[in-house]
């Protein structure tokens, strides 16, 4: 049998607004009668239900998350420091994946705000070049405060925490010439996105401040996804001047070059070295010790997180903007080196 307030104001002897007033712990309610109340709520097991206290209060305690691949390690670990500190703080987290997709985004924000949620945290896909009027028109006239994690918004002003993108790109490709290499090759993402034009910006002033000229046959585009870079690193293995060290711009796309050297029997780092934008734990598990920038991602879903908790506790009208940059850090371990050998 459902239990309601009404049976609990019956028992209890005292009205439902008296009740409400407990649960929602709002308006004066003489602390015996409160107790009595409470005392009533456990004796029925009662569960009160968030989306009628939603409805009550015109507030929750939940949280919106929103992110482009749910598969994909990066935003598991943001999810994860997220979800920590929303633990802490007796937030319920509501979790859409878009599938990298404007629309399915534009979705998940007509549904969160149905929810009535407190506050938003998103990566918005990585299509900033791609201005939608409808899209930002949503997303601005939400009403609650929204934190942007690592991706921006065209012609917005949110809060947000960013990884320093060009910096992780120049170490990494600086760590490939220390190690003596000088062709050099970058399997980058979708062309005009912010984050594959910064982590180009950061390989070519690497090259740069070391006199290696950038060579467009060693640049290269693919999708973030496995598949372009598998295709993308096949077509590098039968170049006639092949690079002798492969920088790939993210953690998926550098499993489609495991792969594929796998398959042309190419060893790392003896015959191609290479390193990798933000790591991949199965990796280390199959005992595959592979260079990687590690991005601060668990720290950017706390810091993320704690940004929203304080704009839903800022009293001021407004809320306040802030723009937090986090350092990614490189992590050598052994494929970054340099082998001299046919390809040389």
């Amino acid at each position: 049998m459902t239990v309601t307030i009404k049976d609990i104001a019956r028992k209890a002897g005292v009205s439902r607004t008296t009740v409400s007033r407990v649960l929602n712990d709002s308006g004066y309610v003489k602390d015996e009668t409160r107790q009595r109340v409470l005392k009533v709520i456990k004796e029925l097991n009662y569960t009160p239900s968030a989306i009628a206290r939603s409805l009550s209060t015109n507030k929750s305690n939940t949280i919106g998350v929103i992110v482009p691949e749910i598969n994909n390690p990066f935003f598991g670990e943001i999810i994860k420091g997220v979800g920590q500190v929303a633990d802490e703080h007796n937030l319920n987290i509501i979790l859409c994946n878009t599938d990298d997709d404007r629309e399915k985004e534009l979705k998940a924000l007509k549904i969160l705000k149905e929810q009535r949620i407190r506050g938003i945290i998103i990566t918005p896909t990585y299509a900033e070049d791609q201005f939608n009027s409808e899209y930002l028109s949503t997303l601005e006239n939400l009403g609650i405060p929204v934190v942007l994690l690592d991706g921006h918004v065209k012609y917005s002003n949110f809060s947000g925490i960013f990884i320093d993108h060009v910096k992780g790109a120049y170490d990494a490709t600086k760590a490939l010439i220390k190690a003596g290499h000088k062709k050099i090759a970058i399997i980058n993402g979708r062309k005009n996105y912010k984050i594959t034009v910064d982590r180009f910006k950061g390989y070519k002033k690497a090259l740069n401040e070391n006199n290696i000229f950038v060579e467009d046959k060693y640049v290269f585009y693919g999708d973030f996804e496995y598949e372009s870079a598998y295709k993308i690193t096949k077509h590098i293995l039968k170049m006639n001047d092949r690079p002798t060290a492969v920088f790939v711009t993210s953690n998926m796309m550098i499993l489609g070059s495991i792969k594929a050297f796998y398959e042309e029997n190419i060893n790392i780092p003896r015959d191609m070295a290479i390193i990798g934008f933000d790591k991949i734990d199965a990796l280390n598990i199959i005992g595959m010790n592979i260079s990687f920038v590690n991005g601060p991602t668990i720290e950017m879903g706390k810091v993320g997180m704690k940004m929203l908790i304080d704009n839903l506790d800022n009293k001021k009208s407004k809320e306040e903007i802030k723009r937090i940059t986090l350092f990614p850090k490189l992590v050598l371990k052994g494929s970054e080196k340099f082998i001299n050998n046919k390809c040389e």
